[in-house]
Order: C-alpha cells, then sequence, then structure tokens
C-alpha cells in the first residue's frame, strides 16, 4: 500500500518508503530466512508495478525513463554493432586484400604499356601483362636487425618460386629467397644485399624528357629510410620529389612507389648525388603483400645467357 501510495501521490514518496522497506526486509531475513525468500518475488513485484505506475501518471519521470531506456539501447545495439563488425573484420580485410590484387594487377599493365614522349614505341599486350600478383599474409618479420626477413603463408604450391619481386599496399617490400611449399621467406628493402632500379620523378625531368634513375640500397641503420646513388649530380632532383621502380627492372614492375626524397647532397668533386629517401612502405605494421610474377621472365634470362 505505501509504495503504490507514493507512487499515485508524490513519487518523492517512494525512496523514503523504500528505506523502510529495506530496514523491514534486513530484520525479517535475521528472523526467518524463509519467510524473507517467500516474500522477496512479491516485493520485486510491487516494486515493478510501482515504477509502471510512477510512469504512467507522471509526465517528468515517463520522459526520463523514455530517455534512459533509449540510452541503455542505443549502447547496447552500438555495442552489439562493434562486436559484429571486429568478428567480420578478418573477412573484410581479405576481400580489400584481393582487391587491391585487381587493381595492382591493372595499374601495372597501364604503367608498363604507357608510351612515353621521347620513346617511339607501341608495347604490344603480351609484355604490358606480363606481371600477375598473389596475395599473401605476413606471419613474421623483423625489422632491428642487420639484414631483415619476411615470412609469408604462401608456398611452391600457390606458384611462387625464389627471385619473385614484393610489393605491399603503399609500395615495394622486397624478394623471395626461398620458399617450401606453403611458405615464404622474403628478403625486405631493409637488407643489406638487396638493390632494385630506381627512379626520380619529378616535373623539371618530365617536362625536359629526362629520366635520372640510381640504385637504391640500404645501409643497415633506419628502417624508414635508404640511400639512393648513382644518380647524375646533373640531373635535378629536391626534397619530396617521388623514387619509384624503373623500366630496367626484371621482376618489379615499373611505376611502384619506393618512398620520397627527403635529402639532397651533392658533394663538389662527386659525379652523383647522395640522396636519402624515406620508405613508403612502413615494415612494422605490414599484414598483406603482394607477389609478382613476371610470367616471361625465364625467355629474357635465357635470352642475355645465351649471349654473354
Amino acid at each position: 500500500t505505501l509504495l503504490f501510495g507514493s507512487a499515485l501521490a508524490q513519487p518523492t514518496l517512494l525512496i523514503r518508503n523504500l528505506k523502510y522497506f529495506d530496514c523491514y526486509f534486513r530484520h525479517s531475513f535475521d528472523q526467518n530466512p524463509k519467510v524473507f525468500r517467500r516474500y522477496f518475488f512479491l516485493f520485486i513485484v510491487l516494486e515493478l508495478l510501482s515504477f509502471a505506475l510512477i510512469r504512467k501518471n507522471n509526465l517528468k519521470w515517463d520522459v526520463s525513463l523514455f530517455n534512459s531506456t533509449n540510452v541503455v539501447t542505443g549502447n547496447t545495439m552500438a555495442a552489439t554493432q562493434g562486436a559484429k563488425e571486429y568478428l567480420n573484420l578478418k573477412e573484410e580485410n581479405e576481400n580489400l586484400a584481393n582487391e587491391n590484387k585487381t587493381l595492382l594487377t591493372r595499374l601495372a599493365a597501364l604503367e608498363e604499356g604507357k608510351a612515353r614522349p621521347d620513346f617511339f614505341l607501341k608495347v604490344d599486350s603480351l609484355f604490358s601483362n606480363r606481371f600477375e600478383f598473389t596475395v599473401a599474409k605476413v606471419i613474421n618479420s623483423t625489422t632491428a636487425l642487420a639484414n631483415n626477413y619476411i615470412t609469408i603463408n604462401k608456398g611452391s604450391e600457390e606458384g611462387l618460386s625464389s627471385g619473385m619481386a614484393v610489393v605491399g599496399p603503399r609500395g615495394v617490400v622486397g624478394q623471395v629467397m626461398s620458399c617450401s611449399a606453403h611458405f615464404s621467406r622474403i628478403y625486405s628493402v631493409l637488407h643489406q644485399e638487396f638493390r632494385i632500379s630506381s627512379e626520380v620523378l619529378n616535373a623539371t625531368l618530365r617536362n625536359d624528357n629526362q629520366t635520372a634513375l640510381g640504385l637504391s640500397l640500404w645501409d643497415g641503420v633506419s628502417s624508414r629510410k635508404v640511400n639512393l646513388g648513382t644518380i647524375d649530380k646533373f640531373k635535378p632532383v629536391s626534397v619530396s620529389d617521388s623514387v619509384v621502380t624503373s623500366s630496367q627492372n626484371l621482376v618489379f614492375p615499373s611505376g611502384f612507389l619506393i618512398g620520397k626524397v627527403t635529402k639532397v647532397e651533392t658533394p663538389t668533386n662527386a659525379a652523383f648525388h647522395e640522396i636519402e629517401v624515406e620508405l613508403a612502405t612502413d615494415f612494422g605494421g605490414l599484414t598483406y603483400v603482394y607477389v609478382v610474377n613476371n610470367r616471361i621472365v625465364n625467355e629474357q634470362l635465357k635470352l642475355e645467357s645465351d649471349n654473354e
């Protein structure tokens, strides 16, 4: 009766009555636990009924309860959706990696088939489409050694073999060193024996129909920097210029990003620039990579070896 009366009259009385019932039930439990258990559920039912009457007869409480319910419901739905998205994250990443593979294949074909203004050459479709890509997941890697390696979850059974190029979502990664049936080991750009033919891109070189070709190599110091050498000091090179794979690569498609120039020095008596390049690839955060297969590389190698 007290609960119903407080609900219908003044809601503030409910709090005082609840305190009274709290003391009463504590005393009842101490005197007779069985009686307490018997009437406890009845008390809960009366409580719920009281709140329902408060909601029905008091607009302020009705609005507050409605808003609180919305907040709880919204937070619950958001948490549920977040859990679903997290559980589907692996599948989404795999789908994105496969989509990137398709885009990379098209990009490589376009770059290889693109005519340069200084060359009177029409590239045939077989040559421009000679690269194919295989998606692989990184399962182990190092960045702090003098020579660093990456292990991926694809091997010879998926058509991989030593010597194949490896690129990532942001740029060049390295080259396949060895393969087992289901795994491959890559020596990354952060390896002192890795060399890659590189080209500097900027507006001045493009307008003058010049190419600035050199070799990028790691000096074993920073995992974010490589050195670019053998570029003629008379070629215009500036900070922030892009550095990409050149067309003189046997296994890498041309035009894939290596990084950007962060420092250029030209010693007085030197023939070449001394160039520092910030790598585009974050080797500490690699998850997926793309192994590149040049489908006609053996033909080129055989021809070159026969004429040596």
